[in-house]
């Protein structure tokens, strides 16, 4: 594996991605690349390719757990999840998602869960789902110096609430209060915008009116960056694809050919096959005679 020196800057940035550099990539008029990451291994593979932020979203829920919404998905589940994401990235920015009811309900336990993701999980930042409702919170925790994302528009915690995961922002009042919530982050001192499945027009006008970035899932092109979640894209994930994903290969197709054939060998017998022994190991002296020893057997039946 090559260090990160090692490797061509991307967007001008060969070190570790910090806060600051997203608001000089959004000045810069550079794209901001965004995934999801929960375990180490897929964590090297993106941070290779050049991925700027790494989420650990409350997707796990769904594409790892199995669940139907984000709700359930706890605290510790997350933190877990983050340790992996941070042990393995070593230039992309790892974001970790507060998961449903860890955040709303006092400003000092939001603090208390926001420092384990920190402290615990070794995350550079956390999400928070929401607008001007959390915007004291996030106050709160940007103060105590811990750089906080926000989330806007679709926000999957409060999938009951908005009656399923459907587009945001769909007329000119609901535009004009995403607008207010988007500003309400970034006065409260948010460092980047989640701007999820609303009308490409109202990204652009909340892109455009925000100094810090934006990032879009389902938002259209005028964003600052885009995520997705990577089992969408890799094409793992196959329960349900969200009409604005764009998948880049279908994995899910090759591991289940993979298992097939693996599994078609063994009941074959053609894997493992018989290995000739290495001429640069001694070998096994006496191994037939112990083998053929009813003695031994007898020791290793008593044993068993």
């Amino acid at each position: 594996m090559k260090n990160l020196s090692d490797r061509p800057p991307v967007n001008g940035i060969s070190r570790k991605v910090r806060v600051p550099d997203l608001v000089r990539m959004k000045e810069r008029g550079e794209r901001i690349v965004m995934l999801t990451a929960y375990d180490a291994t897929m964590t090297r593979l993106f941070d290779r390719a050049g991925s700027d932020l790494l989420l650990v979203g409350d997707s796990l829920g769904n594409v790892i757990l199995g669940l139907d919404t984000t709700i359930p998905v706890t605290l510790e589940e997350i933190i877990h999840h983050t340790r992996a994401v941070a042990r393995a990235a070593s230039r992309a920015l790892v974001v970790a998602d507060m998961p449903f009811l860890t955040y709303q309900v006092t400003a000092e336990e939001a603090m208390r869960n926001a420092a384990r993701l920190f402290q615990e999980g070794h995350a550079a930042a956390v999400k928070l789902e929401g607008g001007r409702p959390v915007a004291d919170t996030v106050r709160r925790l940007t103060a105590a110096g811990l750089p906080v994302m926000g989330h806007v528009g679709l926000t999957p915690q409060h999938v009951h609430r908005l009656g399923g995961m459907r587009q945001q922002a769909r007329n000119d009042e609901s535009a004009q209060q995403l607008i207010l919530d988007a500003l309400a982050l970034e006065d409260a001192g948010a460092f980047a915008v989640v701007l999820e499945a609303i009308p490409d027009a109202v990204a652009q006008a909340v892109t455009s009116r925000l100094k810090i970035p934006t990032i879009g899932i389902g938002a259209g092109p005028h964003c600052d960056g885009q995520v997705l979640v990577s089992y969408d894209v890799l094409g793992i994930f196959d329960t349900f694809v969200p009409p604005f994903v764009k998948q880049y290969a279908q994995l899910g197709e090759v591991i289940a050919k993979a298992a097939r054939n693996y599994a078609n060998d063994v009941r074959q017998g053609a894997f493992p096959q018989s290995v000739a022994p290495r001429r640069d190991r001694a070998p096994v002296r006496g191994l037939k005679r112990v083998l053929r020893d009813d003695a031994w057997s007898r020791q290793a039946r008593a044993i068993a």
